[in-house]
């Protein structure tokens, strides 16, 4: 296999937003804080068996999804692009193990949704989060500092999250996150202990550069900016994000749903995607509801007799043979036809 191909093999999973595992580039809607209010009821529960099974296949557990608070403070964008211009000066090679701009991000929770239905199920379960949220800030503003570099075994670079009253509000805010889903039936969280942390490049994203001696990140490419301080973000946000779909165009994960943290000002733009998108909900709704209306017996049956009642009873299914033979035309008075050949043509079967 050629390392071309296997460059291109590892692009479709970067990015991901855990130390862990990478994911793919994407191209969506942009910049919309999807809330899903409108979800129908039947997408609030889960069948007791599929829980079962869930809990069955534990080992086989690969998360999908995440709960994600972006990060949208220009001056900490801009200062890791700066961080990571640095490094790349020191060794170019290291380029596509950076993490991409739009994708800066801390990772609260992790779970794996199998199809859609949980996935409407995971949206509720992010709604049913907000209050617990409220609860724990208290009306007040969290606001996240970064400063500093640190990596996870010089494998993982990330910036890290200065020490202070924040850390407190912020992790009992990923515990409650885990309790939700969790309650859910879904496989979320991870055993580890959650440290927050903001990723700005991995080298799983390049495991051919380990073949060219590139096994680690070398604490020297990132030493000027040890107690750098990158800024603060007001958190304002929490995003259901997709591993795996296509980014949207700004660089950001596909989001299946938001919910605010907070007072923030609502614009004109916002007002639209919103109604935008709570129109094209509604419309995946009534879809739904169509197809399990036409799966129902009584609907399909109804749908038959109607389309028979129209039709002669010689072309419907099971009817008499003999009401299918073809009747023969009245002969016209004349001369007799067929001497050619002996027979009469009328009379042939």
């Amino acid at each position: 296999m050629s390392e071309e191909f296997e460059a291109d093999a590892m692009d479709s999973l970067k990015d991901m937003p855990f130390a862990t595992i990478d994911i793919k580039d994407d191209c969506e809607i942009t910049d919309a804080p999807h809330i899903n209010l409108e979800r129908s009821k039947e997408n609030e529960r889960i069948s007791k068996d599929q829980i079962k099974k869930r809990k069955k296949k534990q080992k086989g557990y690969q998360p999908n999804y995440f709960l994600s608070i972006p990060i949208t403070n220009k001056e900490i964008t801009r200062g890791i692009k700066i961080l990571q211009n640095a490094i790349l000066q020191q060794d170019e090679r290291l380029a596509k193990a950076m993490t991409s701009d739009g994708s800066f991000h801390i990772t609260l929770l992790v779970m794996q949704l199998l199809n859609e239905d949980e996935v409407n199920l995971g949206i509720g379960a992010l709604l049913e989060l907000k209050p617990f949220v409220e609860e724990i800030l208290q009306g007040k503003e969290l606001i996240l500092p970064f400063q500093g570099v640190d990596t996870f075994g010089n494998q993982v670079g990330f910036v890290k999250l200065a020490e202070g009253h924040h850390i407190n509000p912020l992790l009992e805010i990923a515990e409650a996150a885990k309790r939700t889903f969790q309650e859910k039936g879904f496989m979320a969280g991870e055993n580890r202990s959650f440290k927050p942390h903001l990723t700005f490049m991995k080298l799983s994203r390049t495991p051919w550069l380990r073949r060219k001696g590139v096994k680690k990140i070398d604490p020297k490419f990132y030493e000027k900016f040890i107690s750098h301080t990158f800024g603060e973000e007001m958190v304002h946000r929490i995003d259901l994000c997709s591993m795996l779909k296509k980014k949207q165009s700004n660089g950001y994960y596909h989001c299946e749903s938001s919910i605010v943290i907070g007072k923030r000002p609502i614009g004109l733009q916002d007002l639209i995607r919103e109604a935008l998108r709570r129109e094209r909900m509604g419309l995946k709704s009534k879809v739904k509801q169509i197809k399990e209306l036409l799966l129902k017996p009584e609907t399909q049956a109804r749908i038959r007799r109607e389309l028979l009642e129209g039709r002669p009873a010689s072309s419907r299914p099971g009817g008499d043979p003999g009401d299918r033979v073809l009747q023969a035309p009245p002969r016209t008075p004349g001369p007799e036809r067929g001497h050619a050949t002996g027979h009469d043509c009328s009379a042939r079967s």
